[in-house]
């Protein structure tokens, strides 16, 4: 009896040790992922508004820091691009280094982001990786490649070709098209979304909280929309795993939302999500946006 508990004690700190390693190495984008993302849905607004976004994220768990990132998004007149790099650091990083990497690309039709491709990679300090690749075309996966490949499990929900249907991925999840010219308006938060990850498929429900003031410490100061995020499993995963029980009850998972300059587009500034072993909190220190003509649709970019 107490052996199955210790066995369970530690599988449990083991997934959330996953979960740290993520939030830290993926941020704002995969925590929901681990937890929360917004996915793209086009409202309307200035389809070739263009912009810019260079941002510098820290990750910290019960307030001690897990990690740090960047993220970069290019939003072009017809062409997109978000990608995003993120290590582990500070305690974290004597029990389990690692670094992650993520991007996305794809097309702007119509005023609506339409994506293309994702791929994703995580390594850790005893050199395991765990990558994910595929394609999207009009809202179908495509050409799915996953490094380890997912170990077979009787208990796990099997993934079908409807749940590569009609999705997004996490990446472009976090680019919200608003219509009109202000995007903080409390209703660009009342929506349901669909995202594919390339293991899992799982829906995400979000409410307007409110509205708080946040300043970088370089870049944006201004107003930021607070989001509920209620997360929903669909299929490709494990149902008794810790780490999905929580996240499914959990009622206090917040996404803090502001504006890309130049368009009608909000992303994370900040987000957090409950855990056993305090808040994990991911948050812009850098968010620097410029309007105007960008590199997407060229040359593209790298976080740095």
């Amino acid at each position: 009896m107490l052996r199955g508990a210790g066995c369970d004690a530690g599988r449990q700190t083991e997934e959330w040790r996953n979960v740290s390693l993520r939030l830290a190495s993926r941020f704002g984008v995969v925590l929901a992922a681990a937890a929360a993302g917004l996915a793209v849905q086009a409202l309307g607004g200035a389809a070739h508004a263009q912009g810019r976004l260079d941002a510098r994220y820290t990750a910290s768990l019960a307030g001690m820091p897990i990690g740090r990132g960047a993220w970069v998004v290019d939003i072009g007149e017809d062409k997109y691009l978000a990608a995003a790099s993120g290590v582990t650091a500070g305690l974290l990083r004597l029990f389990s280094g690692g670094e992650g990497t993520g991007a996305a690309r794809g097309s702007i039709v119509k005023g609506e982001f339409v994506p293309a491709s994702y791929a994703a990679s995580i390594s850790t300090s005893s050199r395991r990786t765990n990558e994910v690749r595929f394609a999207l075309k009009g809202g179908a996966v495509k050409d799915v490649a996953v490094s380890p490949p997912v170990p077979p499990d009787s208990g796990r929900i099997p993934l079908k070709a409807a749940h590569r249907r009609g999705v997004t991925d996490p990446m472009t999840a976090s680019l919200l098209r608003v219509a009109g010219a202000n995007p903080l308006v409390p209703g660009a938060c009342q929506r349901s979304l669909a995202v594919f990850d390339g293991r899992m498929r799982y829906d995400l429900r979000f409410a307007y909280k409110r509205t708080e003031t946040v300043r970088a410490e370089k870049g944006y100061a201004g107003p930021a929309l607070v989001c509920a995020v209620y997360f929903n499993p669909v299929a490709g995963y494990i149902p008794d795993r810790t780490v999905i029980k929580y996240l499914t009850d959990s009622r206090d998972m917040e996404i803090w939302l502001t504006p890309i300059a130049g368009t009608s587009v909000l992303v994370p500034f900040r987000a957090t999500v409950p855990t056993p072993f305090g808040l994990g909190v991911v948050e812009a220190k850098q968010y620097v946006t410029a309007a105007g003509r960008t590199r997407a649709a060229t040359s593209g970019s790298k976080p740095q």
